[in-house]
């Protein structure tokens, strides 16, 4: 008798941990948390993604590729797993050991279900709802690992039929999930097999947010043949930036049946936009996908094209990846304070302008022959419904591609116009844009002019 009250009085101390722990607000949960569109690990540090998808559910002998990706730089990787309707179902025990290995290795571990892959359209996928089962069926490995764990839902959970309830499946998901005590950031996947073709998650990502009692969702995209210009790609993510709702990458490549995906735009706007991504995928690809393998026979030595671009590339895993601070790297350094006070501006003998908008010019990254340029639009002192910047290059330099705005040019001379999204700015806000430019000999920037209306 004296063990059956003891057993029953813990279970009440578990259930009124879980519901103060559900009461916190994100901010201060465990794990990751979600603020104005960033994602955050449990210290507070902004965290982007920069890792691989590995078919652990295909291949669960291939343990090694936790610290095989690791060795090539990733800080995470989002693990394939099966809730037992499709492929064989992944114990409890097993994700215990993959999210161990996930911690060894110093990377971020986000789990997904695959079974729900292209629902309403191929034959045997599961549903959201059946997806929840299963995350709550590993309850008991995933209650304390928040630190560590994002949980995916389902993978690519409506393909290109019947998938109008994407909006209430995925609100219902969420709200199961909170209710049963999880607190991890959830990553949701788009639908139209993940690619979004319909915008269904573009046009309904704010209210599936505000579906989530813990504001604390994460929103996957994964680009394909659907996104194989640069304008595509820097429309669909600078919606999600504008609306300050956080966007990740969860799957790419660099080729792909359905068409060629720009995978040079995807990495330098995500780099110059903090956006995380997830190329796909380390190994053992088939059915005619298997140039979609990193690695070749998962060995790390033996990089294919793929990997070689996504590893060594110029914006890929070795030149931006930043493991998560959680598993006590140094933190960067910070500026120390000045020993004497810095001087104070006069205030103008004239007030200033009361409407307009003013332009700043930043080249963010560099290389021979080519750089990234973004330039940040401010309002003045009264609200602006649009806005056209206007510069000349004075040592020849060129745009190639821009994002978040339509750039024209005559000779050394660009116009950019905002675009029907990130044009109208109340007083004193701001919005960007970004591009692509090549250069010889010199990179001076040049002097802007910005226009409201």
């Amino acid at each position: 008798m004296k063990t059956r009250l003891s057993a029953v009085g813990a279970a009440l101390l578990a259930l009124l941990v879980a519901v103060l722990a559900f009461g916190q607000p994100a901010h201060a949960a465990a794990g990751f948390s979600v603020a104005g569109g960033k994602l955050y690990d449990a210290n507070g540090t902004e965290f982007v993604m920069r890792g691989v998808n590995h078919a652990h559910t295909w291949y669960p002998q291939q343990t090694s590729s936790f610290a095989d990706v690791k060795a090539l730089g990733a800080n995470t990787v989002r693990v394939v797993l099966s809730s037992g309707d499709r492929w064989t179902r992944n114990t409890n025990a097993d994700v215990a050991n993959v999210i161990a290995l996930c911690k060894a290795n110093r990377l971020i571990c986000v789990l997904e279900v695959h079974d729900t892959t292209g629902y309403g359209e191929q034959s045997g996928a599961i549903t959201l709802a059946r997806a929840v089962d299963y995350w709550l069926s590993l309850a008991d490995v995933l209650v304390g690992q928040e630190r560590y764990v994002i949980v995916n839902i389902g993978n690519e959970p409506y393909g290109n039929q019947n998938y109008a309830s994407w909006v209430t499946d995925n609100a219902n998901a969420i709200k199961r999930l909170r209710t049963a005590g999880l607190t991890h950031t959830i990553m949701v996947d788009a639908p139209n097999w993940g690619q979004d073709w319909s915008f269904t998650m573009r046009d309904n990502a704010a209210s599936v947010f505000a579906a989530d009692p813990a504001r604390n969702t994460v929103f996957s995209i994964h680009m394909y043949g659907v996104f194989d210009t640069a304008a595509e790609i820097s429309d669909y993510l600078g919606r999600f930036r504008s609306a300050g709702l956080p966007i990740v990458i969860g799957e790419f490549g660099f080729n792909h049946s359905d068409g060629d995906p720009d995978e040079d735009t995807i990495l330098a706007y995500s780099q110059a936009n903090g956006i995380g991504w997830l190329g796909w995928s380390w190994s053992g690809n088939g059915g005619g996908v298997e140039y979609l393998d990193l690695a070749t026979s998962f060995n790390p030595a033996d990089l294919t094209t793929w990997g070689q671009r996504l590893f060594n590339g110029a914006n890929g895993i070795r030149q931006t990846a930043r493991e998560a601070s959680v598993f006590g790297g140094i933190p960067p350094p910070t500026t120390p304070p000045p020993t004497t006070p810095p001087p104070t501006t006069p205030p103008p003998t004239t007030p200033p302008p009361t409407g307009g908008c003013t332009a700043t010019y930043t080249v963010t990254n560099q290389w021979q022959g080519g750089f990234q340029g973004e330039v940040q639009v401010t309002a003045g002192a009264a609200a602006i419904t649009g806005w056209t910047v206007r510069w000349t290059f004075a040592d020849g330099q060129s745009v190639t591609q821009a994002w978040n705005a339509t750039l024209t040019s005559s000779g050394t001379t660009v116009t950019a116009r905002n675009a029907d999204y990130n044009g109208r700015l109340a007083a004193g806000a701001s919005a960007g844009f970004g591009f692509i430019g090549s250069w010889t000999g010199s990179n001076t920037p040049p002097a802007l002019s910005c226009t409201a209306g």
